[in-house]
């Protein structure tokens, strides 16, 4: 995470864990590696080490749009129970890469808090799939301090750029 700035870009210090990120075509996420959007069009099932006891919140972030709209939130889930994303609080639905043309490669940085208990979160409601609604403009950075997160615990991520898929998500994205 240090290699590709995303510390400091996005968190002060990086996650000693790693998260498992591994998508329904079998792509798996490693550190770095380049995915397409089309590979990472739907929800990946998410493992790290966790206490089943404990809570917890997962994010996907892109913080490499352009700087008015920095950093765009693709997935929120909170008071995840141990490491079952499914019973967790979602905040936005999972939304796939979609760097625009032109752009190069994103960072898309997946995070693992551990939270000091069940959090009544004060948030949006939910941001679907098919809105970019409450996504622009994020900072996990502040997220994680409103909410007395700390640093995160584990975290993983993969860069992508532009391909065919972009535009047919985009026609099904409103604002």
């Amino acid at each position: 995470m240090n290699k590709d700035s995303i510390v400091p870009d996005v968190i002060d210090v990086a996650p000693s864990a790693a998260i498992k990120i591994k998508y329904p075509n079998g792509k798996e996420v490693d550190f770095g590696s380049e995915l397409t959007p089309t590979e990472v069009k739907d929800e990946p099932s998410v493992q790290w080490e966790a206490k089943s006891d404990k809570y917890y919140l997962l994010v996907m972030t892109d913080p490499d749009p352009v700087p008015a709209v920095r950093e765009v939130k693709h997935w929120l889930v909170g008071n995840i129970k141990g490491n079952d994303v499914g019973n967790g609080e979602v905040f936005a639905e999972y939304l796939g890469s979609g760097p625009p043309k032109g752009t190069g490669l994103h960072r898309y940085i997946f995070l693992v808090y551990e939270q000091p208990g069940k959090i009544d979160f004060e948030e949006p409601p939910k941001t679907s799939q098919s809105s970019r609604a409450n996504r622009l403009k994020f900072s996990i950075k502040n997220f994680a301090k409103k909410y007395n997160l700390g640093n995160p615990i584990a975290g993983n991520y993969f860069k992508a750029q532009w391909d065919e898929y972009v535009d047919e998500r985009n026609k099904n994205v409103t604002n």
